[in-house]
């Protein structure tokens, strides 16, 4: 990561978790960081904008949102070269926007407003199905997210579409001095149908192997000497596999499998699992 780290904030407790964090994660890459506040967050968050609405009122809060960020962000560290703007647009397009110009995009589990439990169907997941940097979700308690369980756990399936994934997180857990951790979740369809005699799942297990040595085989010869980089293979669902990974990491690392709907640009069923309930902050990263 070389170009500068875009965190969105609002004012919330979880967007001030994910300031910290984007401080600490700014601090150890040694690029600058990019506070930016959409004035428009409440409005997208269900509050439903009136003609009555006082924009000078909604310009003085926005300004003080910023302004705290910044000095939240210096009394942390004074290491990090901090910039700030305040953009009136929808909060989802102006971070998915902005992260061209970014080496990626920090947003908390959810945000102010009415629907404020439901932010993760709305900004944090639009910004992560459109975003063309990785985007970190920052999930876990307080203490859980500001790391130092020493592993990256990443997500893998398809070698050749992890291959972003795994150089990410293979770059997270050199500053974190962590070890990489690749899963991969296998399953035997044939043993899950009824009246037929259960197979060897021998076969599917010697595959699951062989893809996740693939897949790690470059980050593993990338890594830097005493470096940790192993494979973990788990009979079952993705999902499950994954938010068990994440209860022991420091950062989870998934690809962004995105498909093309009828609602636009959509993330898959696995990552919207571990974007709503992993234990720990999840980086989606784009597989293009």
């Amino acid at each position: 990561m070389d170009k500068p780290l875009i965190v969105g904030v609002d004012g919330s407790d979880p967007s001030l978790a994910a300031l910290d964090w984007a401080v600490d994660e700014a601090t150890a890459h040694g690029v600058p960081l990019r506070i930016v506040h959409a004035s428009r967050w409440e409005w997208y968050e269900g509050h439903e904008p009136s003609f009555g609405i006082n924009r000078s009122s909604v310009q003085a809060l926005s300004d003080h949102i910023v302004a705290s960020a910044v000095e939240r962000t210096l009394r942390r560290t004074s290491m990090v070269k901090v910039t700030s703007e305040v953009v009136s647009e929808d909060p989802a397009a102006a971070l998915a926007q902005l992260s061209a110009e970014a080496g990626g995009v920090v947003v908390g589990r959810r945000g102010r407003g009415e629907l404020a439990e439901l932010l993760l169907g709305s900004v944090s997941l639009s910004v992560a199905a459109h975003a063309a940097s990785p985007v970190i979700v920052v999930r876990g308690s307080e203490g859980k997210a500001t790391g130092g369980l020493g592993t990256v756990a990443v997500g893998v399936d398809d070698p050749e579409e992890a291959a972003h994934a795994v150089r990410f997180a293979l770059h997270e857990a050199q500053v974190r001095d962590a070890a990489v951790i690749a899963v991969h979740a296998w399953r035997c369809p044939a043993r899950e149908m009824p009246d037929v005699p259960a197979p060897t799942d021998d076969d599917h297990r010697r595959r699951a192997e062989q893809l996740v040595e693939e897949a790690v085989r470059g980050a593993a010869a990338a890594a830097r000497s005493g470096m940790t980089v192993r494979g973990r293979t788990v009979e079952g669902h993705a999902r499950t596999a994954l938010l068990d990974a994440a209860r022991t990491a420091d950062l989870l690392v998934v690809g962004a499998r995105r498909r093309k709907g009828h609602v636009g640009m959509q993330l898959g069923p696995v990552n919207h699992a571990v974007l709503h309930h992993a234990a720990c902050p999840v980086a989606v990263v784009p597989h293009v």
